[in-house]
């Protein structure tokens, strides 16, 4: 159990399209008193562990992502951080290192988390893809960095993990089941149509579709109907507009990301983010 003082953690692994740069607003965002707290997309958890570790979650917190090796990771993260540490420690940033464990098939849990976390710390851009037969195909990052891991920032997140946590690999449509008056959502699904622009994102639109979209929208509807909050981030689009109005009222948020490779600049992107209070 979390204790009144503010814990302390941060994310610990890489993710395209994260919100970390959110958490500097979140609390402008949020209602003021919610019962449990789901994320149903959970990726780098930057939401969750900003409003775990300052105590503004209250109750439970259901915590889920169709990606079963990243909630495997958090949940060895959270039953036993210093096996994964232990392993962790064995790895370097190395290209013959990186395919060798890309290839690999771990035998068990904490040897698969540790190899998430790794190829996570150390693949190009942080992305998770998998080829048609499951297996894992980013190439080696080349990333010039010597300490790859915060050994006791996992620690940390180890603890905000805590009991009134429950992680599970699901599609984030099966929590209609668990949603109560009350409760708060946050929705940050793969981004389907790139910001203000017409065409679809092609890696995205390969695992969340469209019709995936519009199951979300079916669960913001249901979600207004059993009385519970939500908050959902999504790409500053028409299609988006028109899908999602009818269940909540959006604004627009702007953020600075990095485009391209080397010499890359920073610049503005808009993002929607709609409520339903």
């Amino acid at each position: 159990m979390i204790t009144q003082e503010k814990a302390v953690g941060k994310p610990f692994l890489r993710w395209a399209g994260g919100k970390r740069w959110l958490t500097s607003q979140i609390e402008t965002i949020i209602p003021k008193d919610f019962n449990n707290y789901f994320e149903p997309f959970l990726g780098g958890a930057s939401i969750y562990i900003y409003l775990k570790k300052n105590n503004l979650i209250k109750n439970n917190s259901f915590l889920s992502d169709a990606n079963q090796d990243l909630i495997n990771a958090y949940n060895m993260i959270a039953k036993d951080p210093q096996k994964v540490i232990d392993i962790l420690k064995k790895y370097k940033n190395e290209k013959e290192q990186y395919y060798i464990l890309r290839d690999l098939e771990p035998e068990n849990d904490i040897e698969k988390a540790a190899r998430f976390i790794y190829l996570n710390k150390t693949s190009y851009n942080g992305i998770y893809r998998v080829n048609r037969n499951g297996k894992y195909n980013v190439p080696y990052g080349d990333r010039k960095i010597i300490n790859l891991f915060d050994f006791e920032n996992i620690e940390n997140v180890s603890k905000i993990l805590n009991k009134e946590t429950i992680l599970i690999s699901h599609d984030f449509e099966l929590i209609k089941t668990q949603i109560q008056p009350l409760d708060l959502i946050f929705l940050d699904p793969p981004y389907t149509v790139a910001h203000e622009n017409n065409g679809f994102v092609e890696y995205n639109q390969s695992i969340f579709t469209w019709d995936d979209q519009k199951r979300l929208a079916n669960l913001l509807q249901h979600i207004n109907e059993v009385g519970a909050f939500f908050i959902m981030t999504n790409a500053k689009h028409d299609s988006i507009d028109e899908l999602f109005s009818p269940y909540g009222k959006h604004s627009i948020l702007s953020r600075q990301s990095l485009i391209g490779g080397k010499g890359a600049k920073r610049q503005n992107i808009n993002e929607y983010i709609f409520k339903n209070f």
